[in-house]
């Protein structure tokens, strides 16, 4: 992700900065730990059975006692062994304190003393319900957003917020909210950004602000896109002849436009070729036949002038 610009996160609030970050945590193959857990237990088995041949009281309960240290030994030893999936970690704890943070996956073994949770790394999905807005100009629309994210550092997510997924979800919803309205759905200004018409910068824009927020409990926002963009129905069906109104009128000016071209091209043509000598009074009638033979909505009537173009 590249850095937001402070003119794109002026409006958002400034988060605390993190207390904690990930580190590595300190671990070893866990293969050889199990082998030395199941040889302990072995031993306790084996002591208990020699415990059991053995007549002497002493040398009984000797026995005893060192098979229940063995057990108890080889038990707690096996209490440090974890199982890490890919896209999965363990943030590891000793007493409360952060003790790091085991990415490696396979059969792994630390401290067991220390207590293990597990946080998922993989990528996620989170899409919004329609939200319900007003734009920037006040009129109400919809709009729904999915927002693609993972895990970055698992200390941040697992001790600077509650719950990071829940936390992601109601940013996103905030983050939508905000982007919401500071735009219009369709801008009146032909250089003016706005949702309908501008969806990549507003997406991006709205990624940049989304990662700003949740940035403090160690997501990655990978990408946001909306998923539903329209007027609320109370005003679907005026703000669509609106829409119909500005498409007639902006092909009306095309055409306009192209007739003129086309009148400029015929009097230069015809001055050129010098078919004609025409006064201004006949170029302004020429002009008028013209510009209503290419501007109307129908095939224009022929009229037959049986005199002068004075009568």
């Amino acid at each position: 992700m590249s850095t937001p610009t402070p003119a794109a996160t002026a409006d958002v609030p400034e988060m605390p900065a993190p207390r904690v970050r990930e580190f590595t945590a300190h671990s070893i193959g866990g293969g050889l730990a199990l082998l030395l857990g199941l040889v302990g237990l072995g031993g306790a088995v084996a002591l208990f059975a020699a415990a059991s041949a053995v007549s002497a009281a002493g040398a009984k309960g000797g026995l005893i006692a060192a098979g229940v240290v063995v057990f108890l030994a080889a038990v707690i030893a096996m209490r440090g062994l974890n199982t890490v999936a890919p896209g999965e970690a363990r943030v590891v704890q000793l007493f409360g304190r952060y003790r790091g943070t085991i990415r490696q996956d396979g059969l792994r073994w630390v401290n067991p003393f220390t207590s293990r949770t597990r946080i998922s790394t993989r990528v996620r999905n989170h899409e919004t319900a329609v939200l319900k807005v007003n734009d920037a100009y006040g009129n109400p629309i919809e709009l729904a957003a999915v927002v693609v994210w993972k895990v970055q550092d698992t200390a941040q997510a697992t001790f600077e917020v509650d719950d990071y997924s829940e936390f992601v979800a109601t940013q996103t919803e905030t983050a939508v909210r905000h982007i919401a309205i500071e735009y219009p759905y369709d801008a009146h200004e032909e250089d003016g950004l706005s949702l309908r018409g501008n969806a990549e910068e507003i997406t991006e824009k709205l990624a940049v602000e989304l990662q700003v927020r949740v940035e403090a409990a160690g997501v990655q926002i990978i990408e946001s896109r909306f998923t539903h963009l329209a007027y609320a129905p109370e005003i679907a069906s005026a703000m669509l002849q609106r829409q119909q109104a500005g498409a007639v009128v902006a092909a009306r000016r095309q055409i306009v436009d192209g007739a003129v071209g086309m009148v400029e091209a015929a009097l230069a043509r015809i001055s050129e070729a010098d078919i004609v000598e025409l006064d201004e009074e006949r170029k302004a009638a020429m002009v008028s036949n013209l510009m209503v033979v290419l501007c109307g909505d129908r095939a224009p009537q022929p009229v037959l002038n049986t005199g002068t173009l004075y009568q």
